[in-house]
């Protein structure tokens, strides 16, 4: 009777309103269906570089993140592609192990390669502390470097920082300067989109990090905030790189009719000279050409600012949380709202159920306590209806991770 129930409940999740998850699960990758030819795409492209700050490293202000994007990661290289984002906590480790094939055919000044360990899961700094110790870092690191098959990472990442507490913290701190020095680790930074200005401060006064990686984008609640905080690091000499630029991908929810201009998103965070490079991941090609056609003019034409609504503002929530954690003291319940908001964002906004799934599966929610409650007493700052978008993504939990697409 159980079993029915359980399979009963796949049925309807997969039927009723996930939409665009029958087609990431059954469908063969984009990228594998697109046949444009490299060399007409690759022609007279214009690219804007930066330096990464006291790394002295010099990119191209379009990078490539690569969580459900690997398959793309030949063409990107031979497109003029030179970073690549990844971490350990992608497809449990296999990012890693497939860039360590590919890279493994390429000069090894021809492309920088940027991973870390993932503390995002963690809501609380103790927590971080108790499940990471030093050893834990140390295995962690060496087994990015063993997967990665090499013997050197360029920049290695603290992944998920939301406390400055563990941007600090001294026995992280001389482990990974012990890799550094050992020249296993060219360059340490941190990872955000959470408290993003106090941790970018934070690593910055370290005296330890060389790069911040943060969440940057238009629909941001506190966008002026990282800008000034981006402006100090800077100034610094950190290298800033920006992540999650599109903002959740759609104005609506996951009716998905209305897209944000992904092209005018990415300008809007580019626009800004302290960002040395963002790292927005592409699927196929055309949306790697997109991308890579921002540096023709970084300007937003006035259509790009209408299609951002700058002026105006949105009274469209969308998909994108700003994880300001503003709904965690309102809950009864004390479910991690931040969290299943992403999982939700990752699973409608950017088609990609495994990372989704993965995510909330980090919550062991058993029973959505949602259920219980007649009516939702937590206030979204970004005007979600969290109890509705609270059980309609836990339903992901009854789909077996087999099922999932990566």
């Amino acid at each position: 009777m159980r079993e029915s129930k359980k399979i009963e409940g796949r049925r309807n999740f997969i039927k009723t309103g996930f939409a665009g998850l029958t087609g990431a699960l059954l469908a063969p990758p984009l990228a594998m269906k697109d046949k444009s030819p490299l060399n007409s795409q690759k022609k007279d492209r214009k690219f804007i570089y930066r330096t990464l700050g006291k790394t002295g490293i010099k990119l191209p202000i379009v990078s490539m993140g690569t969580y459900g994007a690997t398959s793309v990661t030949n063409l990107a290289l031979d497109a003029g592609i030179v970073h690549i984002d990844t971490s350990a906590d992608y497809n449990e480790g296999n990012d890693e192990r497939m860039f360590g094939k590919v890279f493994k055919n390429r000069p090894r000044d021809s492309f920088v390669i940027g991973t870390s360990i993932g503390m995002w899961q963690f809501r609380q700094a103790e927590q971080i502390k108790k499940a990471i110790s030093v050893e834990k870092l140390r295995e962690y690191i060496e087994g990015s470097l063993e997967r990665l098959d090499m013997n050197t990472i360029d920049i290695y990442y603290l992944g998920g920082i939301r406390h400055k507490e563990i941007a600090e913290h001294e026995p992280y701190l001389k482990i990974l300067t012990e890799y550094k020095k050992a020249g296993k680790l060219s360059f340490l930074g941190v990872t955000t989109h959470t408290n993003e200005p106090e941790i970018i401060r934070a690593a910055t006064d370290s005296g330890v990090y060389d790069v911040v990686l943060t969440a940057y984008n238009f629909k941001k609640k506190n966008r002026d905030e990282i800008k000034e905080a981006i402006a100090y690091a800077a100034g610094k000499g950190m290298g800033i790189v920006a992540m999650k630029t599109q903002a959740g991908v759609y104005w609506d929810g996951k009716e998905k009719k209305k897209m944000i201009n992904m092209k005018a998103a990415l300008k809007w965070a580019l626009q800004d000279e302290n960002i040395h490079s963002a790292i927005p991941s592409f699927k196929n090609s055309d949306q790697l050409y997109e991308a890579l056609s921002v540096m023709e003019n970084l300007a937003l034409t006035p259509q790009e600012k209408a299609d951002l609504q700058l002026d105006q503002g949105s009274s469209s929530t969308g998909l994108f949380c700003s994880q300001c954690e503003e709904c965690l003291p309102q809950c009864p319940a004390n479910l991690d709202i931040p969290t299943l908001m992403r999982s939700y964002m990752y699973a409608f906004g950017y088609d990609n159920p495994a990372k989704a799934r993965k995510t909330l599966d980090y919550l062991d929610i058993s029973k959505v306590p949602c259920t219980d409650c007649n009516s939702c007493r937590v206030k979204c700052a970004s005007g979600f209806d969290i109890k509705r978008k609270v059980m309609d993504i836990a339903r992901l939990k009854d789909v077996p991770k087999e099922f999932l697409a990566g």
